[in-house]
């Protein structure tokens, strides 16, 4: 499957669309990239003349990218517009803040893809390739 087939397949749009880039891609994980435009309307309250990107906000970065982009890899053909994906679970630990304008790369490495349900290793690195996040996330895919 190629990287421009995966990233039209993603069920998500603008203004909530978190990847940019897919590195490289594999049945054992994915490596993406995103760029926190400074113009995102959620900068404009989040801690007011010092904005911060919310943690919430890192955390969907880091699902769509290290377990859906991978998701529609795995399943190639059968992941179809009517395929619905859904959060089940994540313990992420926020190190670094990210600010307006960085460019951030998603890691992940899956841990297991078993009845539906992908579970995946993922850390976020920031330019200066220190860990901004990290933990585990797991998703339903049907």
């Amino acid at each position: 499957m190629k990287i421009e087939d995966i990233l039209a397949k993603l069920p998500y749009s603008e203004p909530f669309l978190f990847v940019d880039t897919i590195e490289k891609i594999d049945e054992s994980g994915v490596v993406g990239t995103y760029r926190y435009d400074e113009n995102l309307s959620f900068y404009k309250g989040h801690f007011v003349d010092h904005p911060v990107t919310p943690g919430v906000i890192l955390t969907e970065t880091m699902a769509q990218i290290g377990v859906v982009c991978l998701g529609i890899f795995i399943l190639n053909d059968s992941f179809t517009k009517d395929s619905v994906i859904a959060l089940t679970s994540s313990e992420i630990d926020f190190l670094k803040p990210v600010f307006p304008s960085e460019t951030v790369t998603v890691f992940s490495e899956k841990i297991y893809f078993r009845f539906g349900k992908l579970k995946c290793k993922v850390w976020m690195e920031n330019q200066k390739k220190e860990t901004v996040c990290k933990g585990f996330i797991a998703g339903m895919i049907k």
